[in-house]
């Protein structure tokens, strides 16, 4: 398998809801299930099916993480430098609307767009890989072609 190119912030992200899913979720669901057992008819249990499914869903997220961890790749961008790589916080302007917004280009599984995290194989991550300050990008969206212009990058 390939390795998963990760921050070092979106390693230990990760690794905090895995030792909650752990220590926390999983015995809690247990207890739970326990509890619902002692209910009585198992067949017509609502809260035992319920954590039953709740425990699925668990034990699923839980051998998920495992996997991206293991194959993580930590990158630290403090150590890059020059045009768009992974891990660069890219300022960029929309060349029709001057408003300016800032991204930081991540890995798949720790990308949120609404807190600025950009997923490395978006399009419009895609297009600023290897681009300069002062270049300009086209980025092919669902609602059109839109136009950026680097404004500032930097590796924190």
């Amino acid at each position: 398998m390939d390795k998963i190119p990760m921050t070092r912030v979106g390693f230990t992200t990760l690794e905090a809801e895995l030792k909650t899913l752990k220590s926390e979720e999983r015995p809690a669901i247990i207890q739970a299930i326990a509890e619902a057992r002692e209910l009585g008819d198992l067949k017509e249990n609502a809260e035992y099916h319920s954590a039953r499914e709740k425990q699925g869903f668990i034990e699923g997220r839980i051998k998920e993480l495992e996997g991206i961890l293991s194959l993580a790749d930590v990158i630290d961008p403090t150590s890059l430098s020059g045009a768009v790589k992974f891990g660069a916080t890219v300022t960029v302007a929309d060349e029709d609307t001057d408003e300016e917004k800032t991204w930081q280009i991540v890995g798949e599984y720790e990308a949120n767009v609404e807190n600025g995290l950009l997923n490395i194989k978006s399009p419009i991550a895609r297009a600023l890989i290897g681009k300069e300050e002062g270049d300009s990008v086209d980025v092919r969206t669902p609602g059109g072609t839109k136009s950026y212009e680097i404004v500032t990058i930097a590796y924190v």
